[in-house]
């Protein structure tokens, strides 16, 4: 009886013992299952979820902008005075609400398209109406109407580690504008990202708002409407002069208005705006050089307003969350044969407006998300933690009333 009843006690032992082991490999297995699971929908192919988020935005985009009034116009004309800026706004535009345009599925593995740029104005969201008057430099920049592209990405079907990364723009992997690794276009169009993505990752992609490839680096982690997501952000580095970060020195393109590529903050992309002097930088002149924002007056940077980022939700590499944030500005030089130019003292970067391109996952969306993605993961871990803590309850418990009967056994 005494040797049936130690058999008991081992046998309970091994069976929390087999539990505990049981939660542990329970994890990797099922990862290994949802891994298969999110593999399929990530896949840009018609019927997985991936399509349908990839083919028109889940959520409505809104596009608002800030434009910088002059308040001193006349000392700027007359005695070349620094200008005094306000930023006057929102102006709330919303934009890539229709679906994309021209798909062809390739035999390559890759999906081509083209991106519609229609906007349409909201009174609602809007400070006033489009007729309203502003004082500040003319540019002529007429996007409505018109598209961007053609994009070439990856579908993802023969090697998941693709999915949606760009595979050639207009038919180039190189946009003509800068010199070495600059000229390429890398990452994907910010939408989305290949599946399972770890926080030490740097998320590449590309925007022909600002004519080159940028990327991001994890700041830490957001919940968004319940779904854990992983925040990137665009660093201070990828504005820094090519003094401060090398990698950076094809896109110093003027050495006298960059002061031998020591000024930080703005980008020359003349050569993508038809060779007009536009430069683009974050709102308000943000990790830019102090002498670039000390020649105007008004500005006041922030990162928690001013900065891009990008949530992701991690396993499946979609963003469900962003705000694109970039100002334009206008180079300004001395031309004593220009009337309105003939005060200016010295060439310098006057700001236009800044954006902010926003979107967030819808209601609809979201709950869609929860219980097919983030709700089986989340039960996935719970059933592995009961598991392997009831295990060892049971294999401690069990150890510790065999060793007790074998005491009492030998005394």
């Amino acid at each position: 009886m005494v040797c049936n009843r130690n058999c008991g006690l081992l046998t309970g032992a091994i069976i929390g013992a087999v539990l505990a082991i049981f939660g542990g490999v329970l994890i990797p297995l099922g990862d290994n299952l949802i891994g298969k699971a999110i593999k399929k929908e990530a896949v840009i192919a018609n019927g997985t979820i991936a399509f349908e988020n990839w083919l028109v935005p889940g959520s409505s985009v809104y596009r608002q902008f800030w434009i910088f009034n002059v308040l001193n116009p006349s000392d700027v004309l007359d005695f070349g005075a620094r200008p005094k800026l306000e930023q006057r706004g929102p102006y709330t535009y919303r934009v890539r609400y229709l679906p994309k345009e021209n798909i062809t599925e390739n035999s390559d593995g890759t999906i081509s398209y083209m991106l519609p740029n229609v906007a349409r104005f909201e009174p609602d969201m809007s400070v006033g109406t489009e007729n309203d008057t502003i004082t500040c430099l003319n540019l002529a920049v007429v996007y409505n109407g018109t598209f961007d592209g053609l994009y070439n990405v990856y579908t993802g079907t023969e090697d998941i580690k693709k999915t949606a990364i760009i595979e050639s723009y207009k038919n180039k992997r190189n946009l003509s504008y800068w010199e070495g690794h600059c000229d390429l276009v890398n990452g994907t169009d910010g939408a989305s990202f290949p599946p399972f993505v770890k926080k030490d990752q740097i998320l590449r992609f590309f925007s022909s708002d600002i004519c080159r490839s940028i990327y991001g680096v994890f700041q830490g982690k957001q919940n968004v409407k319940g779904i854990p997501l992983y925040r990137f952000t665009v660093p201070r580095e990828a504005f820094a002069s090519p003094a401060e970060v090398k990698d950076n020195y094809c896109f110093c393109t003027d050495e006298v208005i960059s002061k031998n590529c020591t000024m930080a903050g703005v980008l020359d992309i003349s050569a993508c705006k038809a060779g007009r002097p536009v430069f683009i930088s974050l709102p308000h002149f943000l990790h830019a050089s102090d002498s670039i924002l000390h020649d105007v007056e008004g500005l006041s940077p922030n990162e928690k307003e001013h900065e891009t980022f990008l949530d992701v939700e991690p396993i499946t590499g979609f963003t469900l969350q962003f705000a694109k944030r970039l100002q334009v500005n206008l180079l300004v030089k001395p031309a004593p044969k220009i009337e309105a130019l003939s005060k200016v003292q010295k060439p310098y970067i006057f700001p236009l407006l800044w954006l902010n391109e926003s979107a967030v996952i819808g209601d609809a969306k979201a709950e869609m998300f929860r219980s097919k993605v983030t709700g089986r993961v989340q039960l996935l871990s719970v059933l592995q933690m009961v598991l392997m803590i009831a295990g060892s309850v049971l294999f401690v418990a069990f150890m510790g009333s065999y060793f007790i009967c074998r005491s009492k056994k030998l005394k």
